[in-house]
């Protein structure tokens, strides 16, 4: 989802590498890959098992990316928009990619019941791990974020019923359920995930 509009010699930012889990999937595209993350700890884990040499690590803060106007063709993330201050990310982002160049990032939909709950409740927040300023998107309103930024052919869909603590032996099952309930109109709206994608 987050990779198969790269190609070679395309140049991709990724936001919040973490560990270098998507990176790699990401470099296989023989994109170059510039993946960013504000914690040393994690690049360095990044650097020592997911390395290639068309992916480049660099620490860099969301908020003030050092990148000059126009270096990228797409920029993508895993789960990182929800922990940013989204209103400060999205221009600097816009910045840095090329005219014409694409975003492309998976993040949790407030709409599903489990969300809703997990980052709206503090207690159960705690006890599920998230961190305090943790959130999730209601897809209508970030899809006016991007607008109003500039960003234009935006297109946000509700994706994934598969929850994480399924039993291994039921998963092909239920991901084929899930694979049905994201083709059923207002049903498909609760799902677990977004799969956002706008044009600069």
């Amino acid at each position: 989802m987050l990779s198969s509009h790269l190609q070679p010699g395309m140049t991709v930012l990724e936001l919040g590498c973490g560990t270098g889990t998507f990176t790699w999937e990401l470099s296989r595209s023989g994109a170059e890959v510039v993946a960013i993350d504000v914690s040393p700890e994690l690049l360095e884990i990044a650097s020592t098992n997911r390395s290639a040499p068309n992916i480049h690590y660099q620490i860099q803060n969301a908020y003030a990316l050092s990148y000059s106007e126009n270096s990228f063709d797409s920029v993508v993330g895993s789960s990182v928009l929800h922990h940013l201050e989204i209103k400060e990310a999205l221009p600097g982002m816009y910045r840095v990619l090329k005219p014409g160049g694409t975003i492309y990032f998976t993040e949790p939909n407030m709409l599903n019941p489990q969300i809703a709950l997990q980052k709206n409740v503090p207690w159960l927040k705690r006890k599920l791990g998230d961190s305090p300023d943790e959130t999730a998107f209601f897809r209508w309103s970030l899809r006016r974020l991007l607008q109003e930024t500039g960003y234009r052919d935006v297109r946000i869909d509700p994706f994934d019923f598969l929850h994480p603590k399924t039993p291994v032996a039921m998963i092909d099952r239920m991901n084929a359920l899930g694979l049905f309930l994201e083709s059923v109109p207002f049903i498909s709206e609760f799902a677990g995930s977004l799969y956002i994608r706008a044009i600069k």
